[in-house]
């Protein structure tokens, strides 16, 4: 008897081991660490890496219509749009409209305005644009990776790149979108109020002013879940229909979305690759020579912040997070906050030459994914960036071969 259970408790074992070797053969291989976006900072506590572990968890969670879903919605998870924290897909893009009244521009709250919820729970409807709409964006979302720097940047230091009346007349006059800071919000040491307003710096159009208020207002409109910092569910106001969705709001926790957003705030930066190959080297010569780098600002510096892992840190994102005018061509006329409809935020290039991998293999570049290579990104560019744009065109094409190579090495 003892014999016969031995065995099988070798053939168990054996076929355990046959299962697990069969399974690493099939599964595809790790990817290199430098071709990762979605892992914590070095240098976390033990408690900050459990906080980060949970906001990922959250981060990740699809909701269902008895979780709260809805009653209209956009995507059903933070993950849906976000894939492995890289940038979305023309699929998952965020549609907003507005209507310019020949004085101001009005978001359309009464409705349902500034942004679309295209998506119902069973036994309501999806909003559609309205009739009256004069300015509709699509907005890609962007990668997640990184954002605790971006958020770690006194205003100060976003205010000294600022030139509103391009004073030094390069052609560039970035300005700061100045929004209205929601109920929620508590002001750090390092943040400068402007007639009342705070620097916007997440968004294509910089309408969040810091992780929280970006994270709060996407559990809200993206996915209609209330929380303790937007307690009303949405409705269709369209058609008139003021019910909720019968979850008793909040529907998440204060807790549940900080977890998030110290999860998003403790993501490590994108990861750099080939910096010693000497045609990388040369396009980032390129880069600067042509004047990219006047508005995608290689480096910034954090100031303090409570997590000691992202305090006084120099990073490399690429952007000066101010708004510039890109030129009618870019113009949807739709905006946040104090920018122009012409105006948008510098998108940071760090991560640009990982972005394919979460967009299915091809590239959608721009606020909304209109262009496929970095070359049509760059030949869009108008406004302030037109002469940037014409010194590119006027390169050699090997020079121009440099230059993308360095902008796919970030």
């Amino acid at each position: 008897m003892r014999y016969r259970n031995t065995l099988s408790v070798a053939a168990i074992i054996l076929c355990f081991v046959l299962a697990v070797v069969s399974c690493q053969k099939l599964m595809p291989p790790e990817p290199p660490h430098e071709e990762v976006l979605g892992a914590p900072l070095e240098g976390l506590t033990q408690e900050q890496l459990l906080n980060h572990v949970l906001g990922d968890e959250e981060f990740g969670r699809v909701f269902g219509s008895h979780d709260g879903l809805g009653p209209i919605y956009v995507a059903t998870s933070c993950e849906g749009c976000h894939i492995g924290d890289g940038k979305g897909h023309p699929l998952t893009t965020l549609t907003r409209f507005n209507r310019y009244t020949g004085v101001f521009y009005d978001p359309m709250a009464d409705k349902g305005g500034p942004q679309l919820q295209h998506r119902a729970i069973s036994g309501y409807q999806p909003e559609i644009i309205p009739a009256a709409a004069t300015g509709v964006t699509r907005l890609l979302p962007p990668s997640v990776a990184g954002l605790g720097f971006l958020e770690a940047v006194p205003d100060a230091a976003i205010l000294a790149m600022a030139d509103s009346t391009d004073v030094n007349g390069d052609g560039v006059s970035g300005v700061p979108n100045l929004v209205t800071a929601p109920p929620y919000f508590i002001a750090q040491s390092w943040h400068i109020p402007v007639n009342g307003k705070y620097i916007g710096r997440f968004g294509r159009k910089a309408g969040a002013i810091n992780l929280l208020q970006q994270t709060a207002n996407a559990y809200l409109n993206d996915i209609g879940i209330t929380s303790d910092f937007n307690m009303e569910d949405l409705y269709n106001v369209q058609v008139g229909n003021y019910s909720g969705d019968h979850v008793p709001d909040p529907e998440v926790s204060a807790s549940t979305v900080n977890n998030v957003v110290f999860y998003l705030r403790t993501l490590k930066v994108p990861p750099r690759r080939n910096t010693a190959d000497a045609d990388v080297q040369a396009g980032e010569n390129i880069f600067m020579q042509v004047g990219c780098a006047k508005c995608h600002v290689p480096s910034l510096t954090t100031g303090y912040s409570e997590v000691e892992a992202l305090s006084y840190k120099t990073f490399y994102p690429y952007t000066d997070l101010l708004m510039h005018d890109m030129g009618p061509g870019l113009d949807d006329g739709y905006t946040e906050g104090t920018a122009a409809t012409s105006e948008w935020r510098t998108t940071p290039l760090w991560g640009l030459g990982l972005q394919q991998y979460s967009q299915g293999g091809q590239m959608f570049l721009m606020h909304d994914g209109r262009a496929a290579t970095i070359e049509e990104a760059i030949n869009l560019h108008g406004g302030e960036a037109s002469g940037s744009r014409t010194q590119y065109q006027a390169l050699s094409q090997a020079d121009k071969d440099k230059l993308i190579k360095f902008l796919m090495s970030l």
